[in-house]
C-alpha cells in the first residue's frame, strides 16, 4: 500500500487566497528577524476571513505593541533590542495595509509612515547595513534603500530588487540578505503602484516600466563602489513581469531574474476580473470584490476601464528585444501555471530556467514559505553569472 505524500503548499491559513499568501509571507520572514512566530499566529487566530477591518486592526495592534516596546528599549539605550522590535513593528504596519483598500481612511498614510519610521530606525541601530534613499523620478522621487555589503570589494556588483503588487520593497529582505552575504550590494525601491509610492505619493502603476527602472539604473551607477558593468535586477511576482519589460528597452543590466516569468500578465488578470465585473455589487463575494477594487485603485482605473488598462501589460511584442541574460523562475505550485515556461521559450537572449518542485518546499509563488531554499539557488546563479 502506497502512502500518499502530502505537500505543505496545500495547507491554508485562510480560504482567502491573498490573506493566506500574506500570512505565509510574513511567517517566512522570521529567519530575517522581520517577524516572530508567536506574534504572527496571535494575529492570525483573531482574523475574520475576508474582513478588511479585522485585518488592519489586528496587524496594526501588534505593530503598535512592538513599536512601543522598541521606543522603550531605545529610551533605555538598549539599541540592539530596539532595532529588533522596530524591524518587526515595521513589517506588521505594512502587512496591515496589504489587505485594505480604503484610500480615504487616515490609517492608509499614517500606518505607511509608521512603517517607514520603524524600518529606518531598525537600520539606524544596526539591523541591516542600509540607508534610506530618494531616487529622482520625473517631477518627484521614488523611496528606497541602498544596502552596502560588509564583504563587498571596492567595485562590487549591484542587485536591484523590484517588488510586486502586494508586498513592498522593504519586504524583499530575504533576497537582500542573500546578496549581502555574498558581497553583492543591493538597492530596493517602491515604484508607481507600490508600497510608499502608492500610498504616500498617489503614484499608480504604468505599463512602460522602462521609464521607471531607467532612472533607477541612472541613480545606481552614480553610487560609489558600484561596478556599473555588473548591475542586475530581480523582479518579484508582478515585478517579474515589469523587469523584463524594462530590460527590453535598457540593455545596461548584465543579468535579470524574473520570479516568476510571465509574458502576458495583463491578459491573464483581465480574464479573471471579467468574471467579477459580470457580478452585481450585491452578489459579488467580498474576496472577489476586494481584488477588483484593489486592481482598479492601483492601476488608476474603474469598472469601465480596468480591462483595457490591464491588457496594456503584455510583453509579447518586445520579448525578443531583451538582451540581458535571464533567469526564469517557476514553481510546481505556481498560481500562473505554465506562464513561466511560455515566457522562457519566447526569450531569444542567453537564458536559464529554474523550477522549484514539491520536494524543494519552495514551490509556491515567489518561493513563499521557502525563502531560505529559494535564496540558495537564486544566489548561486547570480554568483555564477554576475
Amino acid at each position: 500500500m502506497t502512502t500518499e505524500i502530502k505537500h505543505w503548499s496545500n495547507y491554508k491559513y485562510s480560504e482567502n487566497m491573498l490573506q493566506d499568501a500574506l500570512i505565509k509571507h510574513v511567517m517566512d520572514l522570521m529567519p530575517y528577524k522581520m517577524s516572530d512566530e508567536g506574534e504572527v499566529l496571535e494575529v492570525t487566530m483573531n482574523l475574520i476571513e475576508n474582513d478588511e477591518n479585522s485585518w488592519i486592526n489586528n496587524w496594526s495592534l501588534m505593530a503598535e505593541r512592538l513599536q512601543k516596546r522598541a521606543e522603550d528599549f531605545e529610551g533605555q539605550d538598549k539599541l540592539v533590542s530596539a532595532a529588533s522590535s522596530y524591524l518587526r513593528a515595521s513589517t506588521y504596519w505594512r502587512v496591515s495595509l496589504m489587505y485594505f483598500k480604503d484610500t480615504n481612511d487616515i490609517r492608509m498614510k499614517k500606518f505607511s509612515k509608521n512603517s517607514q519610521v520603524c524600518f529606518d530606525k531598525a537600520l539606524q541601530y544596526g539591523a541591516y547595513p542600509g540607508k534610506a534613499i530618494q531616487i529622482p523620478y520625473e517631477n518627484t522621487t521614488l523611496p528606497g534603500h541602498f544596502y552596502r555589503s560588509t564583504t563587498a570589494t571596492k567595485n562590487a556588483p549591484l542587485l536591484i530588487v523590484v517588488p510586486g503588487r502586494d508586498t513592498w520593497a522593504d519586504d524583499t529582505m530575504w533576497v537582500i540578505d542573500g546578496a549581502l552575504k555574498r558581497g553583492i550590494n543591493a538597492l530596493t525601491f517602491d515604484g508607481p503602484g507600490q508600497g510608499m509610492a502608492l500610498r504616500l505619493q498617489n503614484l499608480k502603476f504604468r505599463p512602460d516600466f522602462e521609464n521607471v527602472l531607467t532612472p533607477v539604473i541612472d541613480f545606481a551607477k552614480k553610487i560609489d563602489g558600484i561596478d556599473s558593468s555588473r548591475i542586475s535586477a530581480m523582479g518579484m511576482s508582478f515585478g517579474g513581469f515589469l523587469v523584463p519589460r524594462a530590460a527590453a528597452f535598457d540593455n545596461r543590466l548584465k543579468v535579470i531574474i524574473s520570479d516568476p516569468g510571465n509574458m502576458n500578465w495583463g491578459n491573464m488578470i483581465a480574464q479573471r476580473l471579467k468574471i467579477a465585473l459580470k457580478m452585481s455589487d450585491q452578489v459579488r463575494p467580498s474576496m472577489i470584490d476586494f481584488t477588483l477594487k484593489d486592481y482598479e485603485w492601483k492601476h488608476n482605473a474603474d469598472d469601465n476601464t480596468i480591462i483595457d488598462e490591464l491588457k496594456k501589460y503584455d510583453n509579447t511584442a518586445i520579448v525578443n528585444q531583451i538582451k540581458s541574460k535571464t533567469l526564469v523562475l517557476d514553481g510546481s505550485a505556481e498560481v500562473t501555471h505554465g506562464a513561466a515556461q511560455k515566457f522562457y521559450d519566447a526569450l531569444q537572449c542567453p537564458k536559464d530556467y529554474l523550477l522549484f518542485d514539491d520536494e524543494s518546499t519552495a514551490q509556491q509563488h515567489t518561493q513563499m514559505g521557502g525563502y531560505l531554499t529559494g535564496t540558495v539557488y537564486i544566489m548561486n546563479w547570480i554568483e555564477d553569472n554576475l
